[in-house]
C-alpha cells in the first residue's frame, strides 16, 4: 500500500465554513475554506442561512481545491467527509455531495468524526511540527465543544472530561456580546487582552467536580459585574475595555489549565495536544507553553490553519481510515450529535 500514491479529497461542512482539501500520502496539497460573513450581522450562526451558503459554495470550493492541488478527480482514491457532530442542515450538504461524488467516481467513501479530526490534525505531515506520542491528552476547545480526551491510538479515544453546559468559545462570544464587541468576539478579546491587566478584575471560577467544565455561571457573573459597574459609571466599558478583556481571558484560561493539571495527575500522561478554533487564542497557547516549565508537560499545538474548522483535518482521518480499509456505505447518514 505504501508504494502507491494515496490521494484523498476531503469535505468539511459542519458549521458555517465550507472547506475542501486534497491530501497526498498524509501531506496537504490544498486546503480551501470559504467563510460565511453573513452571520456576523446576527451575532451568531443562523443554521438555515449556513446550509444555503454551503449549497452555493461547495462546488466552487471543491473545484478550487483540486485545481490548486493540480489533481484530476480521476486520480482520487477516496472521498472523506464530516459526518458529524455539527449543524444538521450544514452536514447534509457535505454528506450528500460526498456520497454522490464517490458514487460517480466509483471510489470509497469515508465518514469522519469532526471531533476526532481536530485531534488527529496533529498527524498531518508538516516538517516543522512534532507529532504527539501515544498515549496523549487532547484538549479540544471550540465554539461548540470543550473536551479533554485520552488518546491511546488513532481511533481509540475516550472523553474523560467535557462541558456540562456552554463551550469555551461560547463563553468568549457571549462575554464579547455583553461588552458590545462583534461576532465572533474571541479574536478581539484576545487582541485586547494583550493590552490589559489580567488581574484588574476577579471573576469566580465555577466549581465542577472531576474533569468536567462549566462556563454558564461565569457568563452570568460577567453580565452582572458589567451591569453593576455601568450603573455606577456609564463609560465603564470603554474606559476599561482592555483590562476587562484581559481579566475574562485570564479566568477562562485558568479554568482550562486547572482541569488539565488534574487530568495529567489522574492519568499520569504529560503529553498534551490542543485543537479546535479556540486553540488559536494566543493566551491559551502561551499558558500551555509556560506549563512545560511549570508542570513538566510537553505540549503540541497544530499549525494555525488546522485549528479552526478546515478540511485538512478531515483529510488526515480519511487517509488513516483508508489505510485500514475502513470505509462507509452509501447508506451512511449525517449525525448532528455524533460522539467520539
Amino acid at each position: 500500500m505504501s508504494s502507491q500514491n494515496i490521494y484523498i479529497l476531503a469535505i468539511e461542512s459542519s458549521c458555517d465554513d465550507t472547506a475542501a482539501a486534497v491530501m497526498l500520502n498524509g501531506k496537504i496539497l490544498s486546503n480551501i475554506v470559504a467563510n460565511q460573513n453573513i452571520h456576523s450581522e446576527y451575532g451568531g450562526v443562523v443554521p438555515e442561512l449556513a446550509s444555503r451558503a454551503h449549497q452555493q459554495n461547495i462546488v466552487p470550493v471543491v473545484h478550487q481545491a483540486l485545481k490548486k492541488a493540480n489533481v484530476d478527480k480521476s486520480q482520487l482514491n477516496a472521498i472523506a467527509f464530516t459526518r458529524g457532530p455539527g449543524l444538521m442542515g450544514s452536514l447534509l450538504v457535505g454528506t450528500s455531495f460526498a456520497k454522490s461524488l464517490a458514487y460517480g467516481l466509483q471510489i470509497p467513501l469515508i465518514d469522519v468524526n469532526h471531533m476526532q479530526a481536530h485531534i488527529l490534525a496533529h498527524f498531518i505531515e508538516e516538517p516543522e511540527f512534532t507529532k504527539p506520542p501515544f498515549p496523549f491528552l487532547a484538549m479540544t476547545i471550540s465554539g461548540g465543544h470543550t473536551q479533554i480526551v485520552k488518546v491511546s491510538s488513532y481511533f481509540n479515544m475516550e472523553v474523560i472530561g467535557e462541558t456540562i453546559d456552554d463551550a469555551v468559545g461560547e463563553a468568549f462570544d457571549k462575554s464579547g456580546k455583553i461588552l458590545g464587541l462583534g461576532y465572533p468576539a474571541g479574536p478581539e478579546i484576545d487582541r485586547r487582552a494583550k493590552l490589559g491587566n489580567p488581574k484588574a478584575y476577579q471573576f469566580t471560577k465555577p466549581r465542577v467536580d472531576g474533569l468536567n467544565f462549566s462556563f454558564s455561571g461565569l457568563k452570568t457573573a460577567i453580565l452582572y459585574f458589567i451591569q453593576r459597574e455601568v450603573k455606577a459609571n456609564p463609560n465603564f466599558i470603554e474606559d476599561n475595555l482592555n483590562d476587562i478583556c484581559a481579566s475574562i481571558q485570564y479566568t477562562i484560561i485558568g479554568i482550562l489549565l486547572d482541569k488539565l493539571k488534574l487530568a495529567t495527575k489522574q492519568t499520569g500522561i504529560n503529553h498534551i495536544a490542543i485543537g479546535g478554533g479556540v486553540s488559536a487564542n494566543s493566551g491559551i497557547r502561551q499558558a500551555l507553553k509556560d506549563g512545560e516549565q511549570k508542570f513538566g508537560w510537553t505540549t503540541y499545538v497544530p499549525k494555525f490553519e488546522y485549528t479552526t474548522d478546515n478540511a485538512a483535518m478531515i483529510a488526515i482521518v480519511g487517509h488513516l481510515k483508508y489505510l485500514e480499509g475502513n470505509y462507509a456505505g452509501q447508506n451512511v447518514m449525517a449525525s448532528a450529535r455524533l460522539k467520539i
